[in-house]
């Protein structure tokens, strides 16, 4: 089976706009609930978990669940379907479009629409998240943590899909895998605790499967996604130059949870390579898996980093 490629559009045009309609208002309102409930879910962990919710079992299917989903968005989202980082087989393409929307953070076209979108314009006018939108002061900072971890996603403002995605717009596979993203939320949400039915045969095993596997680890990789776009905007190190304006920072302590995307000044500074993490020490799970695919033959043309490419976006050391 040949390899499929993203086809990504290099081409901005300069007639398109940025944004294209306005969110409708349901959908604010879901949104609303998807954030606020697995976060009360989450502050809720440790009281549920002293008293009776917790088990190897909901542990072992919550972890399950974070590493596909998360993989999904790290793998399949960002670096395959958003950078083009590789080219894979039509039946991986699909398998990593489906897995990215297990983690609810988006129908597939309309996340990489975004994310091409922040790239295009990072930290400068017309990047949906940057933390410096309200200026360098500390309540402005402050104010602007808050709009690029979470309050971004409350505009109304639609991301033209025909301006940053349109590759994937003629993807027939794509459009499908976008249009089911409701069933796919479903599954998100309810297969864990059906596998907690099945695991322990009680309906107290599918409940805190529910709480653990869906509930927590939704808003556990929520918010470890969305620091990559607060957090890594503002603390850490930039040791590679971005563009002018492109405040993309390294934030190791994010490393593992993020699979490998808190390395953020490493992808800004080369968005199409496969590995962000470049530099020595540097874990990163997401490009340990392309690695693997590739040796299986699933994955190929891979953009991996080059003595030469990373040299050439080096700082010099300060004097």
């Amino acid at each position: 089976m040949a390899l499929t490629d993203t086809g990504v559009d290099r081409e901005r045009s300069g007639v398109a706009p940025i944004v294209d309609g306005r969110k409708p208002v349901a959908a604010v309102v879901a949104l609303w609930v998807f954030v606020l409930v697995p976060f009360a879910a989450l502050a809720a962990a440790i009281p549920v978990a002293w008293g009776w919710g917790l088990s190897w079992t909901d542990v072992a299917i919550a972890a399950v669940a974070y590493v596909l989903t998360g993989l999904g968005v790290t793998v399949g989202f960002h670096r395959h379907l958003t950078h083009g980082a590789f080219k894979a087989r039509r039946w991986l393409r699909i398998g990593l479009a489906v897995a990215g929307s297990l983690a609810v953070q988006g129908s597939v076209i309309q996340w990489v629409a975004d994310h091409r979108r922040h790239h295009a314009f990072a930290d400068r006018d017309g990047d949906p998240h940057s933390p410096w939108r309200y200026g360098h002061s500390v309540r402005g900072l402050a104010k602007g943590l808050v709009f690029a971890h979470v309050g971004w996603m409350f505009g109304r403002d639609v991301t033209n899909r025909k301006r940053f995605a349109k590759d994937l717009l003629a993807d027939g596979d794509m459009v499908r895998v976008d249009r089911l993203f409701g069933p796919l939320v479903a599954v998100s949400l309810l297969l864990p605790s059906a596998v907690g039915l099945l695991a322990t045969g009680t309906w107290r095993g599918a409940v805190t499967a529910f709480f653990w596997g869906s509930l927590v680890r939704l808003a556990l990789l929520h918010h470890v996604t969305w620091s990559i776009n607060s957090v890594c905007h503002v603390f850490g190190e930039r040791p590679l130059r971005t563009r002018a304006g492109d405040r993309a920072a390294n934030f190791w302590p994010l490393a593992i949870l993020s699979f490998g995307e808190s390395w953020h000044n490493g992808h800004h500074a080369d968005p199409t390579c496969a590995r962000h993490g470049v530099l020595p020490g540097q874990i990163d799970i997401s490009a340990r898996l392309i690695r693997w695919l590739e040796r299986l033959g699933w994955a190929g043309d891979v953009r991996w980093p080059t003595p030469a490419r990373l040299a050439a976006r080096r700082r010099e050391p300060s004097s």
